[in-house]
């Protein structure tokens, strides 16, 4: 039972807005009233469906956005279809097939792994592709940490994978890798698959249409949401960015946030990135050099950035891996650690908790 005590209980003279009052519960409703306002983790308070656009940005490019959910980019060339980035469950692809077979009959001939996340390529096989096409790098970190990320990625996202039942068993696997570049062709259309530099991970991938300039970023850019850092490279990222840039796109896919149509709304995403993954950087690097533990530098980390970034989506999310890697970097780890289903519950309660 909940009571409301009066505290300044003369009311003569008084307006509502001056009367004080106090809580009075059990200290079992105090603990229940406390861990409401203990942050969920990752992204379990995120059950809402999203508002999903499908449009087309160029001749032969279209993107599939959803209000900051994992987007995927789509390629209709002359004689076939080619994907990047699935959607987590063939369940949910299966809303991407629906439309692009609104606009084509044409066979989705390949599926482009722009890097190894679960929440982007556990839905691959709904499209039935001749060619799964991924860097040997993301094969790589398919081996090393393939069914981690898996329970990690489910156990993060409950909304995404709450048709996780339609994933097979077992994990996506390319099959065709490539090292820096591979150019398919679709019809007379031709596609690079291209290795700008690490940022989100070490097996980034982009996908670029030369003929179109326009690109399909992964997870490398995004726009008006939070950049997932758990597995970067801190200090490679901004360079791979003016990679990206020096090809000069006209259109983009993100990861994540809609679509970027035009070379100077292209320019503020590739901006927007660089300044989050700097900023992060520069805090956490500053706290880590003057001995400061995780858990500071979170704080500090975290308070410094909310005022700017604090609106974008799944920054609550992605704070705590952000910093987790960052400091990992900036201290004794070169190369992102695996990340583990007890792995992430166990930082989220050292830092949350």
């Amino acid at each position: 039972m909940i009571c409301i005590e009066q505290i300044d209980c003369t009311m003569e003279n008084q307006s509502l807005e001056s009367v004080h009052y106090k809580l009075i519960c059990s200290p079992q409703i105090k603990r229940q009233i406390l861990h409401m306002n203990v942050k969920k983790f990752a992204s379990q308070a995120d059950l809402d469906d999203k508002q999903v656009t499908f449009e087309q940005l160029s001749e032969h490019a279209w993107a599939y956005t959803a209000e900051g959910d994992p987007n995927t980019g789509i390629v209709i060339g002359d004689d076939a279809v080619l994907v990047a980035d699935t959607q987590a469950t063939p369940a949910m692809a299966a809303d991407v097939i629906r439309r692009i077979r609104e606009v084509t009959d044409k066979p989705i001939r390949y599926v482009v792994l722009t890097h190894y996340h679960a929440v982007r390529v556990l839905g691959a096989s709904a499209y039935q592709p001749q060619e799964i096409l991924a860097s040997q790098d993301t094969y790589e970190l398919i081996v090393e940490r393939g069914e981690a990320d898996k329970a990690s990625e489910i156990g993060r996202f409950p909304r995404l994978f709450r048709n996780a039942e339609t994933v097979p068993a077992g994990l996506t696997w390319p099959t065709m890798t490539f090292n820096g570049k591979m150019t398919v062709w679709l019809g007379k259309l031709e596609v690079q698959l291209l290795q700008l530099g690490r940022g989100h991970t070490k097996g980034d991938t982009v996908v670029w249409l030369p003929g179109d300039k326009t690109l399909l970023s992964g997870d490398l850019v995004e726009f008006d949401a939070t950049p997932y850092a758990g597995d970067a490279y801190f200090q490679d990222w901004p360079r791979t960015l003016d990679n990206i840039a020096a090809l000069r796109p006209e259109a983009l896919v993100p990861g994540r946030g809609p679509a970027l149509k035009g070379a100077e709304q292209v320019s503020r995403g590739l901006q927007s990135t660089r300044a989050f993954i700097e900023d992060v950087w520069t805090r956490v690097k500053a706290g880590a050099d003057a001995g400061q533990d995780l858990k500071t530098v979170y704080r500090d980390t975290c308070a410094a950035l909310k005022p700017k970034y604090g609106h974008w989506v799944i920054f609550d999310h992605c704070m705590p891996f952000d910093v987790s890697r960052c400091y990992d970097e900036a201290t004794r780890y070169a190369d992102p650690r695996v990340w583990t289903a007890d792995r992430d519950r166990q930082m989220w309660e050292a830092l949350e908790g």
